[in-house]
């Protein structure tokens, strides 16, 4: 089967996206097969433990990983998401464009990580996986898993993630909340005639 060599050669904000979408160009070699398709499943994940923290991103972060102190034992990748692809035939080499939905959800662990980070590089490792569709002897079509091994480092800066999050979100966080407790702050709002969410909040909490 070809020998696949996957790199990731940049990460954009997709500008027109319903949801916050990141891109990922990704660079496949195949040496010389000739590959028919190529269904490809993408594990993304973030290799926390590479990049540096500053105390005010290791105070929002309290809550994934603990104090500072116990960082040695409990700093460690994050699941982000996966993605899939299919990739139409090409001979040798291609460039294909990965596109990456990105949760705005505050429950998901990689939001609430991404979002604590002030600015910089997220380092991040992409697992490859799925079915290769190729040229075999005479020509025969031949298929073969992808090898487990296969992957690729890159860095996406974070003001590449808040750029897609600020498209589809401007100036805004979204926050879920129990059915009963959205409820009782509905009636709260209603009951004293306030036009927003915001104005209802503002309210609730007290002034710093």
């Amino acid at each position: 089967m070809p020998q696949l060599d996957f790199r990731v050669e940049e990460v954009t904000a997709v500008e027109h996206a319903v949801v916050p979408t990141l891109c990922f160009r990704l660079g496949i070699d195949a040496g010389a097969a000739d590959v028919r398709s190529l269904a490809l499943n993408v594990q993304l994940r973030i290799d926390a433990a590479r990049r540096a923290y500053d105390p005010a991103e290791r105070e929002r972060l309290f809550e994934l990983f603990g104090a500072p102190g116990e960082w040695g034992r409990s700093l460690r990748s994050v699941r982000w998401t996966t993605a899939s692809l299919n990739v139409p035939a090409f001979v040798g080499a291609t460039t294909v464009e990965l596109h990456v939905p990105c949760t705005y959800d505050f429950d998901v662990v990689a939001t609430k990580y991404l979002h604590a980070l002030g600015d910089g590089d997220v380092p991040l490792e992409l697992l490859f996986s799925g079915t290769v569709f190729f040229s075999g002897a005479a020509g025969r079509l031949q298929a073969a898993h992808v090898p487990w091994d296969r992957e690729a480092r890159c860095t996406l800066p974070v003001s590449v993630w808040r750029e897609a999050i600020e498209r589809a979100f401007p100036g805004t966080a979204w926050l879920r909340v129990r059915r009963d407790l959205f409820d009782r702050l509905q009636a709260y709002k209603s009951s004293r005639a306030l036009l927003t969410w915001d104005a209802t909040l503002e309210e609730l909490l007290p002034d710093e």
